[in-house]
């Protein structure tokens, strides 16, 4: 009975007078809190999702198996759902990998294969050494032969481990100098050498991957502690790990010193016999009204897979879960129709929102609204509206309706600028669709979860994760009902990144990657 009451309410909101429009629309938005804050269930899915499916790179068992859950979620609320694919990606499996120092003594070593790298036939066992200071390509040349069955080195150096703000904290001035003195001599002695081999470190991961090493040791700390930036290669003849940095600086300082570091590894990372299908989840709500216009709820569904892409995307996903949830108890019928859009491969250029913004240019045409949240936990905190210079007034009008503790502290970037490839919003908002890009308080994103070997259930901030949910939900029914979004636009500025057709989020997704 509740549900219809409350379905019947903002059926009703355009027939009555103004006052009563505010009242049945402060009804609306107090069952909408009721609902996220009272029934909420984010929890066990969150569970389900970072624990129990784990990291959903794509092209892998995981990432299909996190939409066909997905689809069973929305199902199970009573909201249409499917899979949809747009291509396909290589598929791989990162299965074991084990990695030990040997000599000159023993010590199990951190080290993560990274995604898309091969493995090892059995247990390989090599010399760990560092690249010398090659001067030119001639040099590399030489020095390539000499590489065959050894595991090299292929990063700086690390000066130390600890986050600088350790350092900024508790050294004298004289420490902190020479902290700055050895990271620069190390950097400056690594970028020199690219420079002089007129390579990135990228190219020369691969060219050493793919010249007789029994492997490649790259090491991307984050900067915080115990954190790694583990992304991918492609195209590697033989494995690449990423290495800890005190591992990393460990099997540095060995090599380089004479000292005869032998390491063991054993991967049993694979590609699969056949390409795997890439896709998205797509979610619906159809509107009562204007079924041929649009709310888009847009959050990406793949991840990096040394975590479980807990914080980047998967709290996203759930928040963008979560809200249709809601909307589906306690709004039913909305007046547009609701998208939920769970994107794939966002990671490797915006493929998944790429190909769905080309394949329903119905949607792109009738998009009202998209709601895009991508940098992590925390709570949302401003809304970029992408250059959309008429969209403001409905903004302000918006957050002025939600209740104060749900509205508190976000800001609004009005009309701000067109972000040209920053998450999925961009796929929409260079063909004209008013995008708009949700974005959340810090918790250190970028330091300890964006990317990383730490993106993980733990990392998750359920309270913030509620909030952004109830708002997502506010906004959306909003948004569902208010008059069209005007698309004028401020356009980027022709020195930043062109004009906004030129985007690479406008141009063709990559659909078939073998």
């Amino acid at each position: 009975m509740r549900l219809c009451l409350l379905a019947a309410a903002a059926a009703l909101l355009a027939a009555v007078p103004a006052s009563a429009q505010n009242r049945n629309a402060d009804r609306v938005l107090r069952a909408i809190q009721e609902e996220g804050t009272a029934r909420s269930r984010l929890e066990p899915m969150a569970q389900a999702l970072f624990d129990s499916i784990g990291p959903r790179l794509t092209g892998s068992a995981g990432q299909a198996a996190a939409h066909r859950w997905a689809v069973e979620q929305f199902r199970g609320w009573g909201i249409d759902a499917r899979t949809e694919p747009y291509g396909t990606w290589v598929g791989w499996d990162r299965g074991t990998l084990h990695a030990d120092l040997l000599a000159p003594r023993v010590k199990s070593l951190e080290a993560r294969s990274l995604s898309w790298s091969p493995g090892t036939s059995g247990a390989v066992t090599g010399e760990v050494i560092a690249i010398p200071e090659l001067q030119n390509v001639d040099a590399l040349r030489a020095w390539l032969p000499t590489i065959r069955g050894k595991f090299v080195l292929a990063a700086a150096e690390p000066a130390s481990c600890r986050p600088v703000e350790n350092w900024q904290q508790w050294a004298r001035p004289e420490g902190l100098a020479d902290l700055a003195r050895r990271t620069a001599l190390a950097d400056s002695a690594w970028n020199g050498m690219l420079r002089r081999l007129r390579l990135t470190s990228a190219e020369l991961v691969g060219g050493l991957s793919q010249s007789g090493a029994a492997g490649v040791l790259t090491s991307d700390w984050t900067g915080g502690w115990g954190t790694q930036r583990v992304h991918y290669t492609f195209g590697a003849g033989a494995p690449v790990l990423d290495v800890t940095c005190e591992d990393f600086g460990l099997l540095s300082r060995l090599a380089r010193r004479g000292q005869g570091p032998r390491i063991r590894v054993a991967s049993t990372a694979a590609f699969t016999d056949t390409a795997a299908p890439a896709a998205n989840t797509i979610a619906t709500l159809p509107g009562r009204q204007l079924p041929n216009e649009y709310v888009v709820l847009s959050a990406h569904f793949d991840s990096w897979d040394a975590g479980s892409g807990a914080t980047d995307n998967g709290t996203g996903v759930l928040t963008m879960m979560e809200a249709a949830r809601i909307l589906r108890t306690v709004y039913p019928r909305p007046k547009r129709t609701i998208v939920i859009g769970l994107w794939g491969s966002e990671e490797q250029g915006l493929n998944g929102s790429r190909a769905f913004a080309e394949d329903h240019p119905e949607i792109v045409d009738g998009l009202q609204a998209l709601l895009n949240q991508d940098t992590g936990t925390g709570r949302i905190e401003r809304v970029s509206l992408q250059g959309f210079s008429g969209a403001g007034p409905f903004w302000r009008r918006w957050l002025a309706a939600l209740p104060r503790d749900v509205a508190d502290g976000i800001e609004l970037d009005d009309p701000g600028l067109p972000s040209a490839g920053s998450s999925d919003h961009s796929s929409f908002v260079c063909r004209g669709a008013p995008g708009f890009w949700l974005l959340s308080k810090s918790w250190d994103y970028g330091t300890y979860t964006w990317h990383t070997d730490r993106d993980t259930y733990d990392k998750v901030v359920f309270d913030d994760v509620r909030r952004n949910a109830i708002t997502i939900a506010m906004l959306a029914w909003q948004a569902a009902e208010d008059e069209r979004v005007p698309r004028t636009r401020r356009e980027m500025p022709a020195n930043a990144a062109g004009a906004a057709g030129q985007w690479p989020a406008c141009q063709a997704p990559q659909r078939a990657v073998q």
